[in-house]
C-alpha cells in the first residue's frame, strides 16, 4: 500500500515564491553597494563606511541564505517530511540572528581600536558613498517590507538591511560632523551606535526563532484564551493536554483533548471548535474527543 503524501499548503507556497523574487532583487542591490562602500571606505579612511560594508557583506550572505531557504521550502511534503522543508525558514532566521551578533561585536572592537589610534578621514568621499548606500538600502528595504511581518526568514533578511540603512545614515551624520568640525572620533562613535542597533535587532530575532524551535506558545496567542474558547463550546465539559505552537512563520497548530457529555454530538462540536480556533488565527487543529478524561472510548479526529 502506497503511503499517503500530505498536500502542500498552497497559500504558504505562493507566499514563499513572492519572497524569493523580493530576496533576489535585494541580494543584487546589496552586493553592488557593498563593493561601493568597501572601496569608498578604504579610499576615505572611514571606519563607519567599512563597518557598514562589512555589515552589507553579512547581509549579502543572509539574503543568499534566505533566498535559498525560500526556494527549498517550496518543495512539497513527503511521507518522510510531512511538513516539507518549511522549518528551514526558522533555522535560517536563527543563523541570521547569530550572524548579526558577530557583526555587532566586530564593529565595536574596531571602533574601540579607532578611538585609541585615530586615523585621517576624507569626509567628502565618505559623505558621497554613505548617501549612495542610504538610497540603495531604502530601495532594498521597500522590496522586503511587505512580507517581513509574517516570515521569520524574511524578517532576518529585513533586519540585516535595516541595520545597513541605519549604518549608512550614521556614516552620513559622522561625515557631516567631521567635515564641519574635524572631529574624527565621530566616525568611531557612529560605528558603535550602529552596532548597538544591530544588537537589539539580533536579540529579538534569536528569541523568536528559539521560541519556534522549542514549540513555545506563539506570543500573539494566549493559551488561557484558547482553553476558554474550547470549554465554552456547547457539549464540551473539559479540556486537557492542550498544546499550541508555530510550525513555521504564519502556520500555527493546535492539539488537545476535549471531554464531551455525549459523543453523538462530536460532528457539531468539531465544527464549532474549528470556527473558534480559526478566529484566533489557528488553522491546523487536531482534537481528540472523549467522554471522560483518559477514557478508552474516544474519537480521535
Amino acid at each position: 500500500m502506497t503511503p499517503h503524501v500530505p498536500s502542500a499548503d498552497c497559500a504558504h507556497t505562493g507566499r514563499l515564491a513572492g519572497h524569493s523574487r523580493a530576496l533576489g532583487l535585494a541580494l543584487g542591490i546589496t552586493l553592488l553597494f557593498m563593493l561601493a562602500e568597501a572601496v569608498g571606505g578604504l579610499l576615505a579612511g572611514s571606519l563607519a563606511l567599512l563597518a557598514d560594508a562589512g555589515h552589507m557583506l553579512g547581509d549579502a550572505a543572509s539574503l543568499a541564505l534566505a533566498l535559498f531557504v525560500a526556494w527549498v521550502a517550496q518543495r512539497p511534503p513527503t511521507a518522510h517530511r510531512t511538513y516539507g522543508y518549511l522549518r528551514l525558514e526558522i533555522l535560517a532566521a536563527l543563523v541570521n540572528g547569530a550572524t548579526l551578533l558577530v557583526i555587532a561585536g566586530a564593529i565595536v572592537w574596531q571602533a574601540a581600536r579607532r578611538v585609541v589610534e585615530p586615523a585621517e578621514v576624507r569626509s567628502g568621499l565618505m559623505l558621497a558613498v554613505a548617501a549612495a548606500g542610504l538610497i540603495a538600502n531604502v530601495v532594498t528595504l521597500r522590496l522586503l517590507h511587505r512580507g517581513h511581518a509574517d516570515s521569520l526568514n524574511l524578517r532576518g533578511a529585513y533586519l540585516h538591511v535595516l541595520g545597513d540603512l541605519l549604518g549608512s545614515a550614521g556614516a552620513l551624520v559622522a561625515g557631516l560632523i567631521i567635515a564641519l568640525t574635524g572631529w574624527t572620533a565621530a566616525d568611531a562613535i557612529a560605528s558603535v551606535a550602529i552596532a548597538l542597533l544591530i544588537l537589539a535587532s539580533a536579540w529579538g530575532l534569536l528569541r523568536d526563532s528559539v521560541d519556534v524551535l522549542l514549540e513555545a506558545t506563539p506570543r500573539h496567542i494566549a493559551l488561557a484564551r484558547v482553553e476558554r474558547a474550547l470549554t465554552t463550546v456547547p457539549g464540551v465539559t473539559g479540556v486537557h493536554d492542550l498544546h499550541v505552537w508555530t510550525v513555521t512563520s504564519g502556520m500555527v497548530a493546535m492539539t488537545g483533548h476535549a471531554v464531551l457529555d455525549d459523543l453523538t454530538r462530536s460532528t457539531d462540536v468539531l465544527a464549532m471548535v474549528e470556527q473558534r480556533m480559526a478566529a484566533l488565527g489557528i488553522h491546523h487543529v487536531t482534537v481528540q474527543l472523549e467522554t471522560e478524561p483518559g477514557c478508552r472510548e474516544s474519537a480521535p479526529v
